[in-house]
């Protein structure tokens, strides 16, 4: 007996052995994908920057982020530009296209009914929420700033309820938004993030929906809050208190000065991700770092929101290109001109610039004109470029009071009155021809002088030989009818003759 225990208690101690291996080796297992982790968003530093491939253009920063863009939000100019095209997870990002999308179709003091569907259709462990019950009910505004702030799933699946009668409908509103603002790379399955395999975009994407979002201010006092209050009322049963895991905003650990607001996003398979906007001299950044670890998402948005404010500037196209420019004469611009109109026909867009370098001025890069996609007062657009890389456009706008016309003109100094306004500029290098889908007539004054001038020359030389062939037909005829003048007088004389020898 006491070897038949002793053999039991062997064979336990034995199992017990081989329990605690295994629970170690899953420790070690996990402490070796956080490793993994970590060594991965090393290796992402070493990846290329498409950006820095182009010549003369400031060298950005090595970022730990698989993929990350900064692009300039009132122009779409593209600063810095990582794997801007890889499909990647978004996680919680996902909830800037949620809310835009919100804003655009409800009122702020609509109330949001809260289903079980909404509320229980998350892990209330797992997934971020502020603990709001099936059945109860909040204004938009307050499911708006629960959604930014405290990043709750269950408001964004119940805002969607709200917008398009269910979540599927909603979702199909999100991937319908998304290409009308551009998106080409992204298919949006939740409202909120929650990780799907076919719930992905790209960070160029994300950029172009952070656009219009941070177009709203309301959208960005949202997104730059650390903490908001929901007090108890009939609809609520408890007051609710959402706070903020966004490290870069005002009192926490990374706050940065120039920010106008930022969401974060997180999922075990997406890691970091974070979407922000800065604005500061001129100019209005946005910064998207996709698939990052903590807490370098938040030490590389600081990063590339330095490397873009340090680098580069915005300009003022009016007041600073010279290429498209009209004197100010009697024909185009005077209180007598044979237009009867004392204003311009044509100026550039005076709010309209570009985002250049620091080093480079307008004298540098690339321009042409486009006839596309006109919107109405506006005659044509100007595409600025640097190395093949936009920088930013400008319309060219003409006077309610002519139709549009397209008037060539070299470079030429301005008069001082034609100075204090920044309509001085005219398109160059262009043919006559109608604008797509407009009715709209452009004239290219030199060209149209060279072709009258060539009609002119052809009608004279037309003329002259007209004359000398009218002349020679003239002579011709005049020496027929004298021939036959004479043929006559010749015939008169002779039978003159024989009438005269007859007589004898």
């Amino acid at each position: 007996m006491k070897c038949i225990r002793k053999r039991r208690i062997f064979s336990f101690l034995i199992a017990m052995g081989c329990c605690a291996n295994l629970m170690c080796g899953a420790v070690l297992t996990a402490h070796a994908e956080v490793i993994d982790y970590k060594a991965e968003a090393e290796n992402n530093k070493y990846l290329p920057v498409e950006s820095n491939e182009i010549e003369g253009w400031p060298q950005g920063p090595a970022v730990s982020a698989k993929s990350a863009i900064l692009m300039e939000a009132n122009t779409g100019t593209i600063l810095y530009a990582k794997n801007i095209h890889e499909k990647l997870y978004p996680a919680s990002t996902t909830k800037i296209l949620t809310a835009y999308i919100a804003r655009q179709n409800s009122s702020l003091d609509e109330m949001v009914e809260y289903s079980s569907e909404a509320v229980n259709s998350i892990n209330w462990r797992e997934d971020a929420n502020i603990g709001i019950k099936a059945g109860e009910s909040i204004t938009m505004e307050q499911s708006l700033y629960s959604l930014m702030v405290g990043s709750a799933n269950e408001c964004a699946n119940a805002i969607a309820e709200h917008i398009s009668g269910s979540i599927e409908d909603f979702v199909k509103l999100m991937n319908e938004t998304a290409q009308e603002l551009g998106c080409t790379d992204s298919h949006f399955v939740t409202t909120n993030g929650i990780h799907d395999d076919n719930h992905y975009t790209t960070s160029y994407d994300l950029a172009l929906i952070a656009q219009k979002y941070f177009s709203d201010e309301l959208l960005c006092k949202m997104s730059d809050t650390a903490s908001y209050v929901l007090p108890a009322s009939p609809t609520l049963s408890r007051e609710l208190i959402p706070n903020t895991k966004n490290k870069l905003l005002p009192g926490k650990e990374y706050a940065y000065e120039y920010l106008v607001g930022s969401k974060t996003g997180y999922t075990d398979v997406a890691r970091q991700s974070l979407v922000s906007c800065a604005e500061k001299d001129g100019l209005k950044l946005i910064c998207v770092v996709m698939q990052d670890e903590s807490p370098m998402q938040f030490t590389d948005t600081i990063d590339l929101f330095n490397y873009g404010f340090s680098n580069f500037k915005a300009v003022n196209v009016a007041e600073n290109d010279t290429s498209y420019s009209v004197n100010s004469n009697s024909l185009f611009m005077t209180e007598n001109d044979i237009l009867g109109n004392s204003n311009p026909i044509l100026s550039i867009d005076s709010k309209a610039y570009v985002i250049l370098p620091t080093d480079i001025s307008l004298e540098d890069v690339d321009s042409e004109l486009s006839y596309e996609n006109l919107n109405d007062g506006q005659a044509a657009t100007i595409l600025y470029t640097y190395k093949n890389q936009p920088l930013g456009t400008a319309a060219i706008l003409y006077s309610q009071a002519v139709s549009s016309f397209d008037f060539y003109a070299e470079p030429a100094a301005l008069s001082e009155e034609s100075e204090t306004q920044p309509q001085k500029n005219i398109a160059k290098n262009t043919a006559a021809s109608f604008a797509a889908n407009q009715n709209v007539l452009f004239l290219d004054i030199k060209r149209i002088a060279i072709i009258a001038g060539c009609v002119i020359g052809l009608i004279i030389v037309a003329l002259i030989v007209y004359t000398v062939l009218h002349n020679r037909k003239l002579s011709k005829r005049r020496r027929t009818i004298m021939n036959r003048r004479r043929s006559r007088s010749r015939t008169k004389n002779i039978i003159d003759f024989d009438r005269y020898t007859n007589s004898f």
